[in-house]
């Protein structure tokens, strides 16, 4: 029969059913309306050019028409669970697209999309298929854009990062029965080498000797196709993307084994070497199994985080109480939760109070008491009361949504010099081929035999296999972020790992930071008479940690607090707040603001070393305020062991000197600056940067964001604002300056490891290749020994989770 390809999909079928298109000036060749349909497409959109993209023998296929309904796409209770909405009030989707093998399919994918009105961007990642699509939603409807991907011949569906979980568990029970075939085979073909080496010194049967060169086969065919199937899969892969892989290199050096023990076999004019095969990739595929585990248990670490969500909570309205879905919850919504439920939503606590377990947040064990008024925060476990609390995010948005956020991109982010060691790992296995192919002709015609050459070839190609060299730095990092995390500390991206261990100076702010961030008015001097209740209500219209002290000393004072309402509240950024009530113009802030305002300041000496907070009616000062906040708990000896690190600490404040100056002393700060505002702070560390220092800041507040912005690494405390924790490379969830030196110590031996791995992974080649080239090396030993560079990398990496016990 007359075979003929479909111009779309490159599948060949019988000439006579194919349906022939001659509106073409050459006619064109379908096997369905499908292709035919996409084939106009692309040629009416200009995008013909894909099928030169995916070359001649790469096949597609056809489009699927009888699929499920894609109104689903658009329901309600989808959109909630799968669509994000972001700044700018576009909708974002995760998808997995089935179907792409090439990047021919990815360049397909992204073309037609973008093509589409109402998608603003399309980006497609190759290794695992996720694509991130975002778009106007009154213009084009999720269904449509479903539709648009499969109408190309492609499927997608959403992305669960729940899923992750059940890929890494299913990978490491199929990398699980392929390892133990190999054990098997490994130890049952080691018999019967035993045996033929007896043989060789000794004397054997011809016969015999076939028998169990016959018999080593069939122990080494599954285990070369079978356990040895994704070396050959990531050959084939890297090959079509002009790569050559250290997968390539394994599935080389094992094939050319076992092509040339077939021939000795069945022409019995050399020894075999399936022994050699089995062993090659048994040990191998155990270096490759070790790293499935160490990535399932970087998983798990995000998995332990995830299953700390639940999936319902108990809201109250009126005098019912409704078991709800957490991603129905809304904003102001109350909830309860009874001893040992876990907290779903943040919230600030209405009734009740009790202890409450934070160790998912912050690693610490120790219970805190949690009263009316307080935050909950997502992840933390009520112990031992029933609370009510009020919502005061949605699910997506709470503090534990955003860890594990942070925590998945993270991991999928890598850091230069793994990115680095690649590029190295692309250019050697090049290399070892060349060296390799070098040494066999050497051999051939020093020795007279393919044989001897062939063997001393393989060696150098097993030997040298780039895995320690792969593993060197993904290994190392993935433990880094996984004990960060257990501590409380989220890197946003496993690069800053690399670029907070590269810093030589730290710049702290004062409150929040050092300090709790909970002052406390320990001295007043009420200059006039005035209604409390007009300081009430302007220092409420601020969330700054000073204006919420003296609302904190307004509740507890005996004056009774009426309800007033202000006009024109205008907050002036690290200065303070002004307003207008009844015609009278109210200001309360720092000694800048009332300068500003005109406002004649003298201030007591009872007061003169205290955070200060003045209180102005229509330009005349009426009360001033004198506020002391405490130290965190272990500042002063966390900041003492940042210093024996050798790094530089710098404390900037918006407070006045003399403060700044005692919390310096405190903490045992010598470099410091004080009544900086927040572009001052960023001017500082501008000109710190200028001087050649790597600059860390960490701070907390809206305040600290133009300074953070400007510093290497950003760290945010996690309680802090929400725009702080945005523009920072490193959240801290439990809000310790200890966190800060935890974090240090991390990211100095995580870098310290992945350079003792890369170090070792140059030396380990340097000495073998060169023992391998010179014949001095079987391959059973250089597939041991290459084993064995990728353990002790793999071991090297795991120092990493102690290295917080012996500091």
């Amino acid at each position: 029969m007359n075979k003929q390809r479909c111009d779309h999909c490159h599948l060949e079928y019988d000439a006579s059913v194919l349906l022939r298109d001659t509106t073409f000036e050459t006619p064109k060749f379908f096997c369905c309306k499908g292709c035919q349909g996409v084939y106009h497409l692309l040629k009416d959109e200009g995008l013909d050019t894909f099928y030169a993209k995916m070359g001649d023998e790469t096949t597609l296929e056809p489009p699927k028409i009888n699929l499920d309904d894609t109104s689903r796409f658009d329901l309600e209770g989808f959109i909630s669970k799968y669509v994000k909405t972001n700044k700018e009030g576009l909708n974002e989707i995760a998808l997995i697209i089935e179907g792409i093998h090439c990047s021919a399919c990815v360049w397909l994918n992204e073309k037609v999309l973008s093509k589409q009105e109402g998608i603003v961007e399309v980006s497609i990642n190759y290794t695992n298929h996720k694509a991130k699509i975002v778009w106007d939603g009154a213009v084009i409807k999720l269904s449509q854009i479903i539709e648009t991907i499969r109408s190309i011949g492609y499927n997608a569906y959403p992305y669960d990062p729940k899923s992750g979980e059940e890929r890494a568990t299913a990978q490491r029970r199929e990398y699980y029965s392929k390892l133990l075939v190999g054990i098997f085979a490994t130890m049952n073909v080691m018999w019967i080498a035993i045996a033929q080496y007896a043989g060789y010194f000794t004397g054997m049967e011809r016969n015999v000797k076939s028998i169990l060169n016959f018999a080593e086969f069939i122990l080494a065919t599954p285990t070369l196709f079978y356990t040895g199937s994704v070396y050959f899969k990531g050959a084939y892969y890297g090959l079509k993307n002009r790569y050559i892989t250290m997968d390539f290199l394994v599935a080389t050096g094992a094939t050319l084994t076992y092509v040339f023990s077939l021939y000795a076999m069945f022409t019995r004019s050399a020894e075999v070497y399936f022994d050699s095969v089995t062993m090659i990739v048994t040990f191998v595929f155990a270096g490759k199994y070790l790293e499935v585990l160490t990535k399932k248990k970087a998983v798990d670490t995000l998995d332990a985080f995830g299953s700390a969500m639940p999936s319902e909570v108990t809201l109250i309205k009126g005098d019912e109480k409704i078991l709800s879905s957490v991603d129905s919850v809304e904003i102001g919504e109350i909830i309860e939760v009874r001893a040992g439920d876990k907290v779903a939503i943040d919230g600030v606590i209405l009734e009740g109070e009790g202890s409450f377990d934070l160790s998912r947040l912050n690693g610490e064990s120790i219970p805190v008491l949690s009263q009316k008024g307080d935050k909950i925060l997502s992840g933390s476990i009520c112990l031992d009361s029933v609370i009510r609390y009020q919502a005061t995010n949605t699910f997506s948005s709470s503090m534990l949504s955003k860890l594990v956020t942070l925590l998945e991109d993270a991991m999928n982010k890598k850091p230069k010099i793994e990115k680095l060691a690649n590029q190295i790992s692309g250019y050697f296995s090049r290399t070892i081929l060349l060296l390799a192919f070098s040494t066999l002709i050497f051999w051939f015609y020093q020795s007279g035999s393919f044989e001897t050459g062939l063997i001393v070839a393989i060696s150098v190609i097993v030997i040298a296999c780039p895995c320690a060299l792969s593993l060197a730095t993904p290994v190392a990092t993935l433990v880094g972020l996984g004990l960060a995390a257990k501590r409380g500390i989220l890197f946003k991206e496993a690069g800053f790992i690399e670029s907070m261990a590269k810093c030589d100076t730290l710049v702290l702010d004062k409150t929040g930071t050092i300090t709790k961030g909970k002052p406390e008015v320990v001295e007043t001097a009420y200059v006039q008479n005035f209604d409390r209740s007009l300081l009430y209500a302007l220092v409420s219209s601020s969330t700054h940690p000073i204006s919420q002290g003296i609302v904190s000393f307004l509740k507890e004072s005996a004056e009774p607090l009426h309800v007033k309402h202000l006009e024109q509240v205008k907050t002036v950024e690290a200065k303070g707040v002004k307003a207008l009530f009844e015609g009278h113009t109210l200001v309360g802030g720092n000694a800048k603001m009332m300068h500003e305002e005109g406002v004649e300041l003298r201030i007591p000496p009872t007061l003169e070393s205290l955070s200060h907070y003045f209180f102005a009616i229509d330009g005349v000062l009426v009360a001033i305020f004198g506020l002391r906040d405490s130290l965190k708990e272990g500042a002063r000896e966390s900041i003492e062991a940042l210093k024996k690190l050798g790094l530089e600490i710098v404390m900037l404040s918006g407070d006045h000197l003399s403060v700044t100056q005692t919390i310096a002393n405190e903490v045992g700060i010598e470099t410091y600056a004080a009544a900086l505002l927040p572009h001052e702070k960023a001017a500082y560390i501008e000109v710190l940067r200028q001087k050649g220092k790597k600059v860390v800041m960490a701070g907390d507040g809206i305040n600290d964001t133009l300074a953070l912005s400007q510093s290497e690494i950003a760290i945010s405390m996690g309680s802090g604002a929400d725009v702080a924790v945005d523009v920072s490379d490193v959240v801290l969830t439990n809000d310790s300056v200890k966190s800060l030196y935890e974090a240090f110590v991390i990211a100095r031996k995580s870098l310290r490891v992945v350079k003792e791995n890369l170090l070792f992974s140059l030396l380990y080649n340097v000495i073998t290749i060169p023992l391998a080239m010179s014949g001095h090396v079987i391959p059973l030993f250089a597939a041991l020994s290459m084993s064995l560079s990728s353990l002790v990398v793999v071991g090297n990496s795991m120092r990493i989770k102690n290295v917080l016990k012996r500091s």
